[in-house]
């Protein structure tokens, strides 16, 4: 039994509590939710990364970003042309299948886009809207 000097909480003041704490949860959420895809997407770019640097490589050795065996749409590690091995692009959500060359034999320039949707590793399901790529100058883009 409450004494007459001792109070409670009016319902009042627990329903602007209740609306503060849902406002907050509201813009709190979005956020969250695209940091974690940021989060996920720089594994693409930092393989994306290293697949520049395979590319500034062989430009480097023959004076060109691709040859014959290049095609465009083929997966970075067909002919092991870049040194660049299945095992270097397999993540925890994305896998080497995600990564294809877009670019005209004897170019220099290229294009290499990841697209999490091809991607076959653990946790695919879960970037599979996600797209990013790189270009010769290290520009990342997104779709």
């Amino acid at each position: 039994m409450l004494r007459k000097n001792e109070r409670g909480f009016t319902l009042v003041e627990l329903m602007i509590v209740v609306i503060i704490v849902g406002i907050l949860a509201a813009v709190a959420i979005p956020m969250y939710q695209g940091a974690t895809e940021r989060a996920k997407a720089s594994e693409a770019v930092a393989a994306l990364g290293t697949i520049r640097g395979a590319m500034r490589v062989y430009f480097a050795e023959h004076g060109t970003y691709v040859n014959a065996n290049f095609t465009d749409g083929a997966q970075i590690t067909n002919g092991s042309v870049l040194d660049v091995s299945d095992n270097d692009l397999m993540g925890r959500y994305f896998s080497s299948a995600c990564y294809t060359f877009t670019g005209a034999p004897a170019a220099t320039t290229f294009d290499i886009e990841c697209d999490g949707a091809n991607s076959a590793a653990p946790n695919a399901s879960e970037v599979s809207t996600i797209v990013r790529t790189i270009n010769e100058q290290g520009d990342i883009g997104q779709s």
